[in-house]
């Protein structure tokens, strides 16, 4: 029962009910048709790179007559194996030493090749050189935080010449959406408050702008372990 003073509640209209169907549709499709597209792109982008330099009596297109998508990303991983099983070997090894003491001697080569070989050394080689914690830092300024990741703690000459008389630790705080660039910034070990979340938590939260949470149902807690 209504009062005369309570205003009366319009059902949804049709118009209103199809822009909802199609709004929750489109959350629905966009994940999976974006995750499609761009597989499908970088396919696409190794086998235009790949199946050229593969001789032609290799190539599938001239045996089945179609050109098959993935074809040169097979190929490519089966010769990154091959390259990669190689060189741990006694023959790899003195390969490569023999090639990279080549390279040193090229004024220009040798700086290019050794930042590309010290990022793919960190994005790709399993080694310790991994972030450690997520966690929560004062910046730019005390009294805003940020969410950083540990990397390590600080050694050498930046331990020693900082005007600090604990430990430093070494934090790179991510920008969004992209994470992937940002800031490494040294700060006071009592300065960085370590997260319960994990590392991948941690960057879905800087890649949504704080919209996707480590816990949805409760974001006062971490996630559960899976």
């Amino acid at each position: 029962m209504t009062t005369p003073f309570e205003p009366e509640r319009r059902k949804p209209g049709f118009i209103t009910g199809l822009r909802s169907s199609f709004l929750t549709g489109i959350v629905v499709i966009a994940p999976v048709a974006l995750t499609i597209w761009l597989i499908w792109t970088i396919m696409g982008w190794i086998d235009g790179f790949v199946l050229p330099l593969v001789p032609t009596r290799f190539n599938p297109e001239q045996y089945i007559g179609i050109n098959l998508r993935g074809i040169g990303v097979m190929i490519f991983l089966v010769f990154t194996i091959f390259v990669g099983w190689v060189a741990k070997g006694l023959i790899g090894r003195s390969l490569i030493r023999f090639a990279e003491s080549l390279v040193e001697r090229m004024p220009v080569v040798r700086s290019i090749y050794s930042g590309v070989k010290q990022i793919a050394e960190t994005i790709f080689a399993q080694s310790e050189r991994n972030f450690e914690k997520a966690c929560l830092i004062q910046y730019p300024r005390k009294g805003i935080w940020a969410i950083g990741f540990i990397s390590t703690e600080a050694r050498g000459e930046i331990a020693d010449k900082a005007e600090t008389m604990g430990r430093l630790m070494s934090v790179f705080v991510p920008t969004t959406p992209n994470p992937t660039s940002g800031f490494l910034l040294y700060f006071p070990e009592e300065d960085v408050i370590e997260l319960d979340m994990n590392i991948e938590d941690a960057a879905k939260l800087v890649i949504s702008a704080g919209l996707v949470y480590p816990n949805a149902k409760d974001p006062t807690q971490p996630a559960k372990a899976a």
